[in-house]
């Protein structure tokens, strides 16, 4: 387990962080078709938090893209980065994942995020904001649509229905198995959304959540519970 410490020019204020969401922003890679689906490796990063404590807990998982056996897992435990303000959630997520990425012993390859890509309020979620940092090809895929409007997609897995923001796509609503609640996938760096769409359902071969998401969620929880207080 990794120790982090927060970087001295980390944003403390959301005026600062909104300034580095613009900046970084422009960075963003849309349009490259990233690694085929099913092949090489493919990493699920996750956190945990204990706000009484000021702790969290980051986990990464890497899968073989084709089996989805665990190749390597790394975990890294901190202080909170910043405090808890909607679309800039990445700001107190960002160094602990950074750092269980490092302790990897492995490339990632793609790297699939518990959140948001563009699909974000200022088109630059989690996924989007670690892709630039790292220069990997990152996705997202969440829970809920967060503010965004959809219509629900047909019951069949694999059925999709676009994610709307006025009138902008910023990411699909895809259902991972026969009519159950669809999952929201969003484009992070490096991956288009077709793409971002079929590794989503290569890693659900069996639950509505991809096998990245449920192993690095459950990493962390155990990381935050054997940790002390950062």
């Amino acid at each position: 387990m990794t120790t982090v410490r927060i970087p001295e020019d980390w944003p403390a204020t959301e005026e600062q962080a909104r300034a580095v969401q613009d900046e970084l922003r422009e960075r963003v890679i849309l349009g490259e078709p990233g690694p085929p689906p099913g092949t090489g490796t493919v990493t699920g990063v996750d956190v945990a938090y204990d706000d009484e404590r000021d702790v969290v807990a980051a986990a990464a998982v890497v899968l073989d893209a084709s089996s989805l056996e665990a190749v390597a897992q790394a975990t890294a435990v901190g202080r909170v980065s910043f405090p808890y303000v909607p679309g800039l959630l990445a700001f107190r997520e960002i160094p602990a994942v950074l750092a269980a990425l490092a302790a990897l012993p492995c490339p990632p390859g793609l790297v699939v995020c518990d959140g948001y890509g563009l699909a974000h309020p200022r088109r630059f979620g989690l996924a989007s904001h670690l892709g630039v940092l790292t220069g990997l090809p990152t996705i997202g895929v969440a829970k809920n649509p967060f503010a965004f409007t959809y219509d629900d997609p047909d019951t069949p897995r694999g059925s999709t229905s676009p994610l709307i923001a006025g009138s902008e796509e910023v990411g699909r609503a895809l259902r991972t198995r026969d009519d159950v609640k669809p999952v929201f996938v969003s484009v992070g760096h490096r991956v288009t959304l077709d793409d971002a769409c079929a590794h989503t359902l290569a890693l659900t071969p069996a639950y509505r959540l991809p096998e990245t998401t449920r192993r690095a969620d459950a990493l962390c929880r155990e990381a935050l519970r054997q940790a002390g207080p950062a």
